[in-house]
């Protein structure tokens, strides 16, 4: 991913690769099975030539050649020189908050703003590393399976793995993925069923082994979450108060025939009708009918933020903010921002917090706590308040 000229090539916190070609050595696809060792240390690059004026980055010592260092030392030198005459003027954070020089943002945002929004990812960074430290120790000896990739979409030509995270945004972030790619021009040009069932987006499990490992150690990581009863209600409303002729048939039927007493031949021969509590209690039964479905899995199995390292955290309440932040910061073309329209539904309101209070309410507190448990993990690493009084 190309950084913006505003940015400074490290910020802590936040790692971001600089576009290039695809690895000529990488086969495009071609999975294979077996744990997959992540690198521990990133590939050594010079990074000296980039820097402003004032920001020391660590050049490893490599022994080389004295007529090839004198070269290298010349060029170093001539691109210096034309950074300076080009580089905007520094921003300096007052020393309380932190001692990092920041470069001016371009057109897109506010120094101010800007300095707040990369405050925040460091602290949903922190948030997260602190729950997996303290619950999931292992996971940092765990090793990486095409599995734990399998919901990570890959953009080679900005070096961004998104990994998808349902009723999140996600409909519009692969848009954003396929203009980026060249794939469209525009996302309002790009339809649902592309979106979903098109193969234009390759995921990080269809590489081998090799591909995985270059791409996770040097493109820059991203995933978007919600607020998870939000979530819930939003996956709920879509897949069951509409016509669907999968979640009926597969999800419905079952659901009906195992938790609704006395339920008629017509519901059980199309799945249609489930109401909210009978969902609630499929989710919730240890034995439930039919498998988990990624709308309403685990952000934490979904994406395994504490065996991945994501450099960036976005959040589905500050869409807009965060989603064209990070569209800075990975220099996409200035004319592309997050969409807004609602990808199904569009005469729907959106999920809202009032909303899903409406849909809990029909639990028992019984059920509001197990369900609160349920997605306990995603509460903590992604820091959401309780949404009821009542929980503990």
């Amino acid at each position: 991913m190309r950084l913006p000229h505003w940015l400074p090539d490290s910020i802590p916190g936040i790692k971001f690769s600089r576009p290039r070609q695809p690895h000529p050595d990488l086969p495009a696809g071609g999975s294979k099975d077996g744990d997959l060792e992540v690198p521990t240390e990133r590939v050594s690059r010079d990074l000296s030539s980039r820097a402003p004026r004032g920001l020391t980055l660590p050049v490893p010592d490599q022994p080389q050649p004295l007529l090839q260092r004198g070269t290298r030392l010349r060029l170093r030198q001539r691109r210096r020189r034309l950074l300076i005459k080009k580089m905007p003027a520094v921003v300096t954070i007052p020393a309380n908050s932190s001692d990092t020089p920041f470069i001016r943002p371009g057109p897109r945002t506010l120094d101010g703003h800007w300095i707040s929004l990369h405050r925040s990812q460091q602290e949903r960074k922190r948030v997260m590393q602190e729950a997996c430290a303290k619950y999931r120790a292992s996971s940092n000896r765990r090793a990486v399976t095409p599995r734990h990739v399998s919901r990570i979409f890959v953009e080679d030509r900005h070096r961004v793995l998104y990994c998808e995270v349902p009723k999140a945004g996600c409909s519009n972030w692969k848009r954003v993925l396929m203009v980026l790619a060249g794939l469209a021009s525009s996302t309002a040009d790009i339809q649902h069923n592309t979106v979903h069932y098109g193969s234009a987006l390759k995921r990080l499990d269809t590489f081998d082994r090799q591909g995985i490992l270059h791409r996770l150690s040097t493109y820059t990581k991203m995933l978007f979450v919600r607020e998870p009863f939000e979530r819930l209600v939003s996956a709920f409303r879509d897949k069951f108060e509409h016509p669907n002729s999968y979640y009926h048939p597969v999800f419905g039927k079952a659901i009906l025939a195992r938790y609704r007493a006395n339920a008629s031949r017509e519901a059980l021969r199309t799945g249609s009708g489930v109401r909210f509590p009978e969902f609630v209690q499929y989710l919730l039964d240890v034995h439930r009918p039919v498998g988990m479905d990624i709308h309403w899995d685990h952000v934490s199995r979904l994406c395994s933020p504490c065996l991945i390292d994501y450099d960036f955290v976005g959040k589905f309440e500050s869409m807009e903010d965060d989603a064209n932040f990070f569209l800075s910061l990975i220099h996409a073309p200035q004319n592309l921002t997050f969409p807004r329209f609602k990808d199904r539904h569009s005469q729907e309101a959106r999920t809202t917090a009032r909303i899903a209070h409406h849909y809990f309410a029909q639990l028992s507190a019984l059920q509001r706590q197990r369900t609160y448990d349920f997605y306990y993990m995603d509460y903590l690493m992604f820091n959401y308040s309780k949404p009821f009084v009542d929980l503990y």
